[in-house]
Protein backbone atom coordinates (compact mmCIF):
# COMPACT_ATOMS: atom_id res chain seq x y z
CA UNK A 1 0.00 0.00 0.00
CA UNK A 2 2.76 2.44 0.87
CA UNK A 3 4.48 1.98 -2.49
CA UNK A 4 1.26 2.72 -4.40
CA UNK A 5 0.50 5.72 -2.17
CA UNK A 6 4.02 7.00 -2.67
CA UNK A 7 3.59 6.81 -6.44
CA UNK A 8 0.31 8.76 -6.30
CA UNK A 9 1.69 11.34 -3.88
CA UNK A 10 4.97 11.97 -5.68
CA UNK A 11 3.24 12.02 -9.07
CA UNK A 12 1.09 14.86 -7.75
CA UNK A 13 4.01 16.75 -6.20
CA UNK A 14 6.18 16.48 -9.30
CA UNK A 15 3.25 17.42 -11.53
CA UNK A 16 2.51 20.61 -9.57
CA UNK A 17 6.16 21.67 -9.44
CA UNK A 18 6.67 21.06 -13.18
CA UNK A 19 3.39 22.77 -14.11
CA UNK A 20 4.06 25.80 -11.91
CA UNK A 21 7.65 26.11 -13.07
CA UNK A 22 6.51 26.00 -16.71
CA UNK A 23 5.32 29.61 -16.35
CA UNK A 24 8.96 30.71 -16.05
CA UNK A 25 9.06 31.76 -19.70
CA UNK A 26 6.07 34.05 -19.12
CA UNK A 27 7.53 35.44 -15.90
CA UNK A 28 10.34 37.72 -17.06
CA UNK A 29 8.98 41.05 -15.78
CA UNK A 30 7.83 42.41 -12.42
CA UNK A 31 4.31 42.94 -13.82
CA UNK A 32 4.13 39.27 -14.75
CA UNK A 33 5.60 38.11 -11.41
CA UNK A 34 3.34 40.25 -9.21
CA UNK A 35 0.11 40.67 -11.24
CA UNK A 36 0.21 38.11 -14.05
CA UNK A 37 0.06 41.08 -16.46
CA UNK A 38 -3.54 41.63 -15.22
CA UNK A 39 -4.78 39.09 -17.74
CA UNK A 40 -5.92 36.09 -15.70
CA UNK A 41 -9.34 34.49 -16.40
CA UNK A 42 -12.11 35.16 -13.91
CA UNK A 43 -12.70 31.52 -12.93
CA UNK A 44 -8.99 31.06 -12.18
CA UNK A 45 -8.94 34.15 -9.92
CA UNK A 46 -12.12 32.92 -8.20
CA UNK A 47 -10.61 29.51 -7.46
CA UNK A 48 -7.37 31.18 -6.37
CA UNK A 49 -9.19 33.38 -3.84
CA UNK A 50 -11.04 30.30 -2.60
CA UNK A 51 -7.78 28.33 -2.36
CA UNK A 52 -6.25 31.22 -0.41
CA UNK A 53 -9.09 30.90 2.11
CA UNK A 54 -8.61 27.14 2.32
CA UNK A 55 -5.32 25.65 3.46
CA UNK A 56 -4.15 22.63 5.37
CA UNK A 57 -5.32 24.63 8.40
CA UNK A 58 -8.84 24.04 7.07
CA UNK A 59 -8.27 20.51 5.79
CA UNK A 60 -6.71 19.14 9.00
CA UNK A 61 -7.37 21.57 11.85
CA UNK A 62 -11.10 22.04 11.23
CA UNK A 63 -11.86 18.29 11.33
CA UNK A 64 -9.67 18.09 14.45
CA UNK A 65 -11.68 20.87 16.08
CA UNK A 66 -14.99 19.20 15.20
CA UNK A 67 -13.67 15.86 16.47
CA UNK A 68 -12.49 17.38 19.75
CA UNK A 69 -15.41 19.71 20.44
CA UNK A 70 -18.23 20.72 18.08
CA UNK A 71 -19.08 23.06 15.17
CA UNK A 72 -18.35 26.25 17.10
CA UNK A 73 -15.48 27.15 14.74
CA UNK A 74 -17.87 26.89 11.75
CA UNK A 75 -19.35 30.20 12.89
CA UNK A 76 -16.22 31.76 11.37
CA UNK A 77 -17.51 30.71 7.93
CA UNK A 78 -20.90 32.32 8.62
CA UNK A 79 -19.17 35.70 8.80
CA UNK A 80 -17.85 35.52 5.23
CA UNK A 81 -20.94 37.01 3.45
CA UNK A 82 -20.45 40.29 5.35
CA UNK A 83 -16.85 40.60 4.16
CA UNK A 84 -17.67 39.40 0.62
CA UNK A 85 -20.33 42.07 0.15
CA UNK A 86 -18.03 44.79 1.48
CA UNK A 87 -15.31 43.57 -0.88
CA UNK A 88 -17.59 44.02 -3.87
CA UNK A 89 -18.96 47.39 -2.75
CA UNK A 90 -15.85 49.02 -1.24
CA UNK A 91 -12.52 47.19 -1.34
CA UNK A 92 -12.29 46.06 -4.97
CA UNK A 93 -13.27 49.48 -6.43
CA UNK A 94 -10.84 51.22 -4.02
CA UNK A 95 -7.82 49.15 -5.01
CA UNK A 96 -8.65 48.98 -8.70
CA UNK A 97 -8.80 52.78 -8.68
CA UNK A 98 -5.48 53.06 -6.79
CA UNK A 99 -3.91 50.77 -9.46
CA UNK A 100 -0.95 49.66 -7.33
CA UNK A 101 0.32 46.08 -6.80
CA UNK A 102 0.66 46.94 -3.11
CA UNK A 103 -2.26 46.88 -0.68
CA UNK A 104 -0.45 49.38 1.52
CA UNK A 105 0.33 52.20 -0.91
CA UNK A 106 -3.18 53.53 -0.17
CA UNK A 107 -2.33 53.92 3.52
CA UNK A 108 0.63 56.12 2.62
CA UNK A 109 -1.63 58.50 0.68
CA UNK A 110 -3.77 58.86 3.81
CA UNK A 111 -1.24 58.88 6.64
CA UNK A 112 2.29 58.97 5.24
CA UNK A 113 5.12 56.41 4.86
CA UNK A 114 4.98 55.22 8.49
CA UNK A 115 1.50 53.73 7.94
CA UNK A 116 2.66 51.84 4.88
CA UNK A 117 5.65 50.38 6.74
CA UNK A 118 3.58 49.52 9.81
CA UNK A 119 0.87 47.67 7.90
CA UNK A 120 3.20 45.90 5.48
CA UNK A 121 5.48 44.69 8.29
CA UNK A 122 2.45 43.35 10.19
CA UNK A 123 1.38 41.57 7.02
CA UNK A 124 4.79 39.99 6.48
CA UNK A 125 4.89 38.69 10.06
CA UNK A 126 1.40 37.22 9.68
CA UNK A 127 2.26 35.44 6.43
CA UNK A 128 5.47 33.95 7.79
CA UNK A 129 3.59 32.60 10.82
CA UNK A 130 0.87 31.25 8.54
CA UNK A 131 3.40 29.47 6.32
CA UNK A 132 4.98 27.82 9.35
CA UNK A 133 1.60 26.65 10.64
CA UNK A 134 0.63 25.17 7.27
CA UNK A 135 3.97 23.45 6.73
CA UNK A 136 3.57 21.74 10.10
CA UNK A 137 0.04 20.61 9.27
CA UNK A 138 1.20 19.24 5.93
CA UNK A 139 3.92 17.22 7.67
CA UNK A 140 1.56 15.45 10.10
CA UNK A 141 -0.24 13.05 7.69
CA UNK A 142 2.98 12.25 5.79
CA UNK A 143 4.69 11.47 9.09
CA UNK A 144 1.75 9.28 10.14
CA UNK A 145 1.74 7.37 6.85
CA UNK A 146 5.43 6.94 6.08
CA UNK A 147 7.08 7.61 9.44
CA UNK A 148 9.37 10.26 7.97
CA UNK A 149 10.87 12.90 10.23
CA UNK A 150 8.50 15.88 10.61
CA UNK A 151 11.29 18.46 10.35
CA UNK A 152 12.56 16.90 7.12
CA UNK A 153 9.06 16.96 5.62
CA UNK A 154 8.66 20.64 6.55
CA UNK A 155 11.98 21.58 4.93
CA UNK A 156 11.44 19.60 1.71
CA UNK A 157 7.85 20.83 1.28
CA UNK A 158 8.82 24.45 1.88
CA UNK A 159 11.63 24.30 -0.67
CA UNK A 160 9.42 22.54 -3.26
CA UNK A 161 6.73 25.21 -3.08
CA UNK A 162 9.37 27.93 -3.14
CA UNK A 163 10.77 26.51 -6.38
CA UNK A 164 7.67 26.86 -8.54
CA UNK A 165 6.53 30.06 -6.79
CA UNK A 166 9.88 31.67 -7.52
CA UNK A 167 10.08 30.47 -11.12
CA UNK A 168 6.45 30.95 -12.14
CA UNK A 169 5.38 34.08 -10.26
CA UNK A 170 1.70 34.93 -9.74
CA UNK A 171 0.62 33.09 -12.88
CA UNK A 172 2.02 29.85 -11.49
CA UNK A 173 0.42 30.58 -8.12
CA UNK A 174 -3.12 31.24 -9.35
CA UNK A 175 -3.21 28.47 -11.96
CA UNK A 176 -1.89 25.88 -9.51
CA UNK A 177 -4.36 27.31 -6.95
CA UNK A 178 -7.23 26.61 -9.34
CA UNK A 179 -6.14 23.03 -9.99
CA UNK A 180 -5.33 22.37 -6.34
CA UNK A 181 -8.69 23.80 -5.26
CA UNK A 182 -10.53 21.31 -7.47
CA UNK A 183 -8.36 18.41 -6.21
CA UNK A 184 -8.88 19.49 -2.61
CA UNK A 185 -12.70 19.66 -2.86
CA UNK A 186 -12.81 16.27 -4.59
CA UNK A 187 -10.57 14.70 -1.94
CA UNK A 188 -12.61 16.12 0.94
CA UNK A 189 -15.88 14.80 -0.52
CA UNK A 190 -14.40 11.36 -1.19
CA UNK A 191 -13.03 10.93 2.31
CA UNK A 192 -16.27 12.11 3.93
CA UNK A 193 -18.27 9.55 1.96
CA UNK A 194 -15.71 6.84 2.80
CA UNK A 195 -15.78 7.56 6.56
CA UNK A 196 -19.59 7.47 6.65
CA UNK A 197 -19.51 4.19 4.72
CA UNK A 198 -17.19 2.70 7.37
CA UNK A 199 -19.49 3.57 10.28
CA UNK A 200 -21.69 0.62 11.29
CA UNK A 201 -25.17 1.88 10.51
CA UNK A 202 -23.91 4.50 8.05
CA UNK A 203 -25.20 8.08 7.92
CA UNK A 204 -28.07 7.48 10.33
CA UNK A 205 -25.77 6.12 13.02
CA UNK A 206 -23.35 9.01 12.49
CA UNK A 207 -26.16 11.52 13.04
CA UNK A 208 -27.44 9.69 16.14
CA UNK A 209 -23.99 9.65 17.75
CA UNK A 210 -23.27 13.27 16.80
CA UNK A 211 -26.59 14.54 18.13
CA UNK A 212 -26.25 12.49 21.33
CA UNK A 213 -22.85 14.12 22.01
CA UNK A 214 -23.99 17.60 20.87
CA UNK A 215 -21.35 17.64 18.11
CA UNK A 216 -23.36 20.02 15.87
CA UNK A 217 -23.49 22.75 18.50
CA UNK A 218 -22.38 26.17 17.25
CA UNK A 219 -21.36 27.10 20.77
CA UNK A 220 -23.05 28.93 23.58
CA UNK A 221 -25.30 31.84 22.63
CA UNK A 222 -24.50 33.51 25.92
CA UNK A 223 -22.70 36.83 26.04
CA UNK A 224 -19.52 35.81 27.84
CA UNK A 225 -16.47 37.64 26.51
CA UNK A 226 -14.00 35.16 27.98
CA UNK A 227 -15.27 32.01 26.22
CA UNK A 228 -15.44 30.84 22.62
CA UNK A 229 -19.16 31.54 22.27
CA UNK A 230 -21.12 31.83 19.02
CA UNK A 231 -20.87 35.61 19.20
CA UNK A 232 -17.15 35.72 19.99
CA UNK A 233 -16.30 33.53 16.99
CA UNK A 234 -18.73 35.43 14.73
CA UNK A 235 -17.23 38.81 15.63
CA UNK A 236 -13.72 37.39 15.27
CA UNK A 237 -14.63 36.01 11.84
CA UNK A 238 -16.10 39.30 10.65
CA UNK A 239 -12.97 41.22 11.62
CA UNK A 240 -10.53 38.65 10.23
CA UNK A 241 -12.41 38.40 6.93
CA UNK A 242 -12.71 42.17 6.63
CA UNK A 243 -8.96 42.24 7.09
CA UNK A 244 -8.52 39.51 4.47
CA UNK A 245 -10.60 41.31 1.88
CA UNK A 246 -9.70 44.85 2.91
CA UNK A 247 -5.95 44.92 3.52
CA UNK A 248 -4.47 41.49 2.80
CA UNK A 249 -1.94 41.59 -0.02
CA UNK A 250 -2.99 38.07 -1.09
CA UNK A 251 -6.45 39.27 -2.05
CA UNK A 252 -5.50 42.70 -3.36
CA UNK A 253 -3.10 41.15 -5.88
CA UNK A 254 -5.95 39.03 -7.19
CA UNK A 255 -8.20 42.06 -7.55
CA UNK A 256 -5.46 43.68 -9.62
CA UNK A 257 -4.71 40.50 -11.61
CA UNK A 258 -8.30 40.35 -12.91
CA UNK A 259 -9.04 41.57 -16.42
CA UNK A 260 -11.72 44.09 -15.42
CA UNK A 261 -13.49 45.64 -12.43
CA UNK A 262 -16.52 43.44 -13.02
CA UNK A 263 -14.48 40.23 -13.08
CA UNK A 264 -12.57 41.30 -9.96
CA UNK A 265 -15.81 41.86 -8.04
CA UNK A 266 -17.29 38.56 -9.19
CA UNK A 267 -14.15 36.63 -8.26
CA UNK A 268 -13.94 38.28 -4.83
CA UNK A 269 -17.56 37.43 -4.02
CA UNK A 270 -17.75 33.85 -5.24
CA UNK A 271 -14.22 32.96 -4.17
CA UNK A 272 -15.15 33.72 -0.57
CA UNK A 273 -18.68 32.29 -0.65
CA UNK A 274 -17.40 28.96 -1.96
CA UNK A 275 -15.52 28.53 1.31
CA UNK A 276 -18.75 28.21 3.32
CA UNK A 277 -20.01 24.86 1.95
CA UNK A 278 -16.48 23.46 1.64
CA UNK A 279 -15.66 24.30 5.27
CA UNK A 280 -18.90 22.53 6.26
CA UNK A 281 -17.50 19.40 4.57
CA UNK A 282 -14.39 19.64 6.76
CA UNK A 283 -16.51 19.86 9.90
CA UNK A 284 -18.59 16.89 8.75
CA UNK A 285 -15.34 14.94 8.35
CA UNK A 286 -14.43 15.65 11.98
CA UNK A 287 -17.92 14.74 13.18
CA UNK A 288 -17.91 11.54 11.10
CA UNK A 289 -14.51 10.59 12.54
CA UNK A 290 -15.86 11.04 16.06
CA UNK A 291 -18.87 8.87 15.24
CA UNK A 292 -16.67 6.20 13.64
CA UNK A 293 -14.27 5.92 16.57
CA UNK A 294 -17.19 6.01 19.01
CA UNK A 295 -18.88 3.14 17.15
CA UNK A 296 -15.59 1.27 16.65
CA UNK A 297 -13.44 2.34 19.63
CA UNK A 298 -10.82 -0.37 19.10
CA UNK A 299 -9.90 1.19 15.74
CA UNK A 300 -8.14 4.12 17.46
CA UNK A 301 -4.99 3.37 19.51
CA UNK A 302 -5.09 4.60 23.10
CA UNK A 303 -2.27 7.10 22.57
CA UNK A 304 -4.37 8.94 19.94
CA UNK A 305 -7.37 9.21 22.23
CA UNK A 306 -5.50 11.24 24.85
CA UNK A 307 -5.71 14.92 25.68
CA UNK A 308 -4.28 17.21 23.01
CA UNK A 309 -4.12 14.50 20.31
CA UNK A 310 -7.09 15.62 18.19
CA UNK A 311 -4.82 17.14 15.49
CA UNK A 312 -3.30 13.68 14.89
CA UNK A 313 -6.52 11.61 14.67
CA UNK A 314 -7.41 12.54 11.08
CA UNK A 315 -3.85 11.93 9.81
CA UNK A 316 -3.91 8.55 11.60
CA UNK A 317 -7.18 7.61 9.86
CA UNK A 318 -5.76 8.64 6.50
CA UNK A 319 -2.62 6.60 7.04
CA UNK A 320 -4.18 3.42 8.43
CA UNK A 321 -7.82 3.16 7.33
CA UNK A 322 -7.92 4.10 3.64
CA UNK A 323 -7.44 1.65 0.73
CA UNK A 324 -4.30 1.57 -1.43
CA UNK A 325 -3.87 4.64 -3.59
CA UNK A 326 -6.68 6.49 -1.81
CA UNK A 327 -4.33 7.51 1.01
CA UNK A 328 -1.89 9.03 -1.47
CA UNK A 329 -4.75 10.88 -3.19
CA UNK A 330 -6.06 12.34 0.09
CA UNK A 331 -2.60 13.46 1.18
CA UNK A 332 -2.20 15.03 -2.25
CA UNK A 333 -5.49 16.87 -1.58
CA UNK A 334 -4.16 18.11 1.76
CA UNK A 335 -0.97 19.23 0.09
CA UNK A 336 -3.06 20.93 -2.60
CA UNK A 337 -4.77 23.00 0.07
CA UNK A 338 -1.56 23.87 1.88
CA UNK A 339 0.73 24.44 -1.07
CA UNK A 340 -1.68 26.90 -2.68
CA UNK A 341 -1.66 29.07 0.44
CA UNK A 342 2.11 28.85 0.95
CA UNK A 343 2.82 29.81 -2.65
CA UNK A 344 0.45 32.76 -2.30
CA UNK A 345 2.26 33.96 0.83
CA UNK A 346 5.65 33.68 -0.88
CA UNK A 347 4.55 35.64 -3.94
CA UNK A 348 2.63 38.33 -2.07
CA UNK A 349 5.35 38.70 0.57
CA UNK A 350 8.05 39.25 -2.04
CA UNK A 351 5.76 41.73 -3.82
CA UNK A 352 5.40 43.70 -0.58
CA UNK A 353 9.17 43.77 -0.02
CA UNK A 354 9.77 45.01 -3.57
CA UNK A 355 6.96 47.56 -3.72
CA UNK A 356 6.72 48.85 -0.16
CA UNK A 357 10.41 48.80 0.77
CA UNK A 358 12.88 48.48 -2.10
CA UNK A 359 11.12 50.66 -4.68
CA UNK A 360 9.67 53.02 -2.10
CA UNK A 361 12.89 53.83 -0.25
CA UNK A 362 15.65 53.22 -2.79
CA UNK A 363 17.27 56.45 -3.95
CA UNK A 364 18.79 55.06 -7.12
CA UNK A 365 17.18 54.28 -10.43
CA UNK A 366 15.65 50.79 -10.38
CA UNK A 367 15.61 48.63 -13.49
CA UNK A 368 13.24 45.74 -14.06
CA UNK A 369 16.19 43.36 -13.86
CA UNK A 370 17.06 44.67 -10.39
CA UNK A 371 13.42 44.33 -9.33
CA UNK A 372 13.30 40.70 -10.45
CA UNK A 373 16.44 40.00 -8.45
CA UNK A 374 14.79 41.47 -5.34
CA UNK A 375 11.69 39.32 -5.94
CA UNK A 376 13.78 36.15 -6.22
CA UNK A 377 15.86 36.89 -3.09
CA UNK A 378 12.76 37.89 -1.11
CA UNK A 379 10.93 34.72 -2.13
CA UNK A 380 13.85 32.63 -0.91
CA UNK A 381 14.17 34.43 2.44
CA UNK A 382 10.43 34.31 3.16
CA UNK A 383 10.41 30.58 2.39
CA UNK A 384 13.30 29.93 4.78
CA UNK A 385 11.65 31.92 7.57
CA UNK A 386 8.38 30.01 7.08
CA UNK A 387 10.28 26.73 7.35
CA UNK A 388 11.94 27.87 10.58
CA UNK A 389 8.58 28.84 12.13
CA UNK A 390 7.10 25.48 11.13
CA UNK A 391 9.96 23.70 12.89
CA UNK A 392 9.47 25.77 16.04
CA UNK A 393 5.73 24.91 16.19
CA UNK A 394 6.16 21.12 16.09
CA UNK A 395 5.07 20.60 19.73
CA UNK A 396 2.10 23.02 19.75
CA UNK A 397 -1.00 21.38 21.28
CA UNK A 398 -3.88 22.88 19.24
CA UNK A 399 -2.69 24.19 15.89
CA UNK A 400 -5.97 25.91 14.93
CA UNK A 401 -6.23 27.77 18.25
CA UNK A 402 -2.56 28.75 18.08
CA UNK A 403 -2.95 30.07 14.52
CA UNK A 404 -6.09 32.07 15.27
CA UNK A 405 -4.43 33.76 18.25
CA UNK A 406 -1.19 34.39 16.33
CA UNK A 407 -3.18 35.85 13.43
CA UNK A 408 -4.75 38.33 15.82
CA UNK A 409 -1.41 39.28 17.37
CA UNK A 410 0.68 39.67 14.23
CA UNK A 411 -2.07 41.40 12.31
CA UNK A 412 -1.38 44.17 14.77
CA UNK A 413 -4.83 45.72 14.44
CA UNK A 414 -3.89 47.13 11.02
CA UNK A 415 -7.54 46.74 9.97
CA UNK A 416 -8.34 49.62 12.33
CA UNK A 417 -5.93 51.92 10.50
CA UNK A 418 -7.37 50.93 7.13
CA UNK A 419 -10.97 51.50 8.30
CA UNK A 420 -9.92 54.85 9.73
CA UNK A 421 -8.55 55.87 6.34
CA UNK A 422 -11.42 54.43 4.30
CA UNK A 423 -14.44 55.61 6.30
CA UNK A 424 -13.42 58.81 8.08
CA UNK A 425 -13.57 61.64 5.56
CA UNK A 426 -10.83 63.74 7.15
CA UNK A 427 -8.30 62.39 9.59
CA UNK A 428 -5.47 64.03 11.48
CA UNK A 429 -2.18 62.19 10.92
CA UNK A 430 -1.10 62.54 14.55
CA UNK A 431 -4.49 61.18 15.58
CA UNK A 432 -3.86 58.08 13.49
CA UNK A 433 -0.45 57.58 15.12
CA UNK A 434 -1.98 57.91 18.60
CA UNK A 435 -4.70 55.40 17.66
CA UNK A 436 -2.17 52.84 16.40
CA UNK A 437 0.01 53.17 19.51
CA UNK A 438 -3.03 52.75 21.77
CA UNK A 439 -4.19 49.75 19.75
CA UNK A 440 -0.77 48.09 19.87
CA UNK A 441 -0.59 48.52 23.64
CA UNK A 442 -3.98 46.84 23.99
CA UNK A 443 -2.92 44.01 21.64
CA UNK A 444 0.31 43.42 23.58
CA UNK A 445 -1.61 43.43 26.88
CA UNK A 446 -4.18 40.93 25.61
CA UNK A 447 -1.46 38.75 24.11
CA UNK A 448 0.65 38.46 27.26
CA UNK A 449 -2.35 38.34 29.59
CA UNK A 450 -2.48 34.52 29.88
CA UNK A 451 1.09 34.56 31.25
CA UNK A 452 0.33 37.13 33.96
CA UNK A 453 0.25 35.81 37.55
CA UNK A 454 -3.03 35.01 39.25
CA UNK A 455 -4.05 37.64 41.82
CA UNK A 456 -7.14 38.85 43.58
CA UNK A 457 -9.83 39.84 40.99
CA UNK A 458 -9.69 43.50 41.99
CA UNK A 459 -5.89 43.52 41.52
CA UNK A 460 -5.73 41.39 38.38
CA UNK A 461 -4.23 42.81 35.20
CA UNK A 462 -5.39 39.83 33.17
CA UNK A 463 -7.54 40.52 30.12
CA UNK A 464 -11.19 39.47 30.57
CA UNK A 465 -11.49 38.89 26.82
CA UNK A 466 -11.06 35.64 24.91
CA UNK A 467 -7.89 35.49 22.79
CA UNK A 468 -9.93 35.54 19.56
CA UNK A 469 -11.03 39.08 20.42
CA UNK A 470 -7.50 40.49 20.28
CA UNK A 471 -7.89 41.68 16.70
CA UNK A 472 -11.41 42.97 17.45
CA UNK A 473 -10.44 45.07 20.46
CA UNK A 474 -7.23 46.26 18.80
CA UNK A 475 -9.11 47.36 15.68
CA UNK A 476 -11.83 49.17 17.64
CA UNK A 477 -9.29 50.98 19.82
CA UNK A 478 -7.25 52.14 16.81
CA UNK A 479 -10.36 53.37 15.01
CA UNK A 480 -12.02 55.27 17.86
CA UNK A 481 -8.89 56.60 19.57
CA UNK A 482 -7.59 57.72 16.17
CA UNK A 483 -10.89 59.41 15.39
CA UNK A 484 -11.13 61.16 18.77
CA UNK A 485 -7.47 62.24 18.74
CA UNK A 486 -7.97 63.67 15.25
CA UNK A 487 -10.87 65.80 16.45
CA UNK A 488 -8.71 67.33 19.18
CA UNK A 489 -5.64 67.75 16.97
CA UNK A 490 -5.01 70.80 14.82
CA UNK A 491 -2.44 69.51 12.34
CA UNK A 492 -2.96 69.34 8.59
CA UNK A 493 -5.90 67.09 7.76
CA UNK A 494 -5.69 64.54 4.97
CA UNK A 495 -8.95 64.04 3.00
CA UNK A 496 -10.15 60.47 2.39
CA UNK A 497 -9.27 60.56 -1.31
CA UNK A 498 -5.64 61.21 -0.39
CA UNK A 499 -5.45 64.50 -2.32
Amino acid sequence: MRVFDLIVFFAYMIGVIVFGSSFYRKNKTTSAFTLGNSNIPSWVVTMSIFATFVSSISFLALPAKAFQTNWNAFVFSLSIPVASIMAVKIFVPLYRKANSPSAYAYLETRFGPWARVYASSCYLLTQIMRMGTILLLLALPVHAMFGWDILTIIVVTGLAVMLYSLLGGLQAVVWTDAIQGIIMISGALLILVYIIYQIPGGFGEMMDIAIKHDKFSLGSFGFSISESTFWVVLIYGIFINLQNYGIDQNYVQRYMASRSDREAKRSAFFGGMLYMPVSAIFFFIGTALFAYYTAVPDALPAEYAGEGMSDKVFPYFIAHSLPAGFTGLIIASIFAAGMSTISTSINSGSTVILTDYYKRFSKKEITDKMSMKVLYISSFLISVLGIVIGALMINVESILTAWWILASVFSGGMLGLFLLGAFVKKINVTGAVVGVIAGLLVIIWMSVSPALPETEPWLSFKSPFHGYLTIVIGTVVIFFIGFIASIWGKEREVPADGE
